[in-house]
């Protein structure tokens, strides 16, 4: 009776001091907090001043209004509540454009990150020779920027410039029609090798012994990569898939190079587009209600994005 009554105590001193040495470990004090302060606050530091500070700025200035005394009075800027948000859901020229970039980006991202996908199992795969080659290759137009690139391909395009004449004289592909494709093709061309990247260094952590255990089961390198590879990546495509998302809803660059070259290229043909045609009238107030509502736009595509795939992984 003696041992069996305190065999149970000693259990709960023993639980009692592992509790007592667990507490005695988180109440330790931090050594040396001024070295992590020191660490911490130039990041921190950077990212108030160039993320949450614009941020305000915007969503403030989104909401004053320009008000004059009389035709040719003083304007000055009042607060307006939401009264240029009103204008923003108003504006069809804004919403054409946004339908344009996600009909772009429905069309032009799964042939992108497909492209990636191939070029890194391509690379990954045991087969190939000249992989450091090929790597620098497919990489090497991410190193163009994006304004030299789209002068480069609309030279390419255009009917009278272009070395492929043949070509461009029977489908121009600066229209109406096709000019938007035209501007998806420098898009991928430049962020495919980016993207490439992205999948290749998350084919290169996969453990050997994973690949080994499935040869020796008789699986050739096609069904190692349909099986094992794609399904191991599937967090890197995700992310890219995010990038591209943002990336999509954010396009400026190419598009605004292409009005040189193609009429069909408006001043309000995407998003960003119509944002800076607006601050130059200058409305600088509707542009940051614009900027505002992109931002949000494209934070809801993309949690959603991430939701539907969080769910789609869980439910496999």
């Amino acid at each position: 009776m003696t041992a069996s009554a305190t065999t149970p105590t000693a259990a709960r001193v023993a639980v009692q001091e592992d509790r007592g040495r667990r507490g005695t470990t988180r109440r330790r004090r931090v050594q040396h907090p001024w070295a992590i302060v020191a660490f911490v606050a130039p990041f921190a530091v950077m990212f108030v001043l160039f993320y949450l500070v614009p941020i305000a700025v915007a969503i403030w200035q989104s909401m004053l209004v320009v008000e004059r005394e009389g035709t040719y009075g003083a304007a000055t800027e009042v607060f307006g509540g939401f009264q240029q948000y009103a204008l923003v859901f108003q504006n069809e020229a804004f919403w054409t454009s946004v339908v344009r970039v996600l009909v772009f980006g429905i069309v032009q991202v799964p042939v992108m990150l497909g492209l990636a996908l191939l070029f890194a199992l391509l690379l990954d795969s045991p087969l190939i020779r000249g992989k450091k080659f090929f790597r620098l290759a497919f990489f090497a137009p991410y190193a163009v920027p994006g304004v030299i690139a789209a002068i480069m391909w609309g030279f390419l395009y255009s009917p009278n410039l272009s070395p492929f004449e043949a070509l461009t004289s029977q489908v121009n592909l600066l229209s109406a029609d096709f000019v938007l494709w035209a501007i998806a093709n420098v898009v991928t061309w430049v962020f495919v090798g980016y993207n490439m990247l992205i999948i290749y260094s998350t084919l290169l952590a996969i453990p050997q012994e994973i690949y080994e255990a499935a040869r020796i089961d008789g699986a050739g390198q096609a069904r190692i990569a349909w099986s094992i590879k794609i399904p191991l990546v599937r967090p890197a495509l995700v992310l890219t898939a995010v990038l591209s998302i943002i990336g999509t809803l954010q396009l400026l660059a190419e598009p605004q190079t292409f009005r040189s070259f193609s009429s069909a290229v408006t001043s309000t043909y995407t998003p960003n587009m119509t944002i800076y045609a607006t601050s130059s009238i200058p409305n600088v107030s509707l542009a940051a209600a614009f900027s505002v509502v992109l931002a949000l736009a494209t934070f809801i595509l993309s949690f959603t994005f991430l939701r539907l795939t969080r769910r789609k992984g869980a439910g496999e």
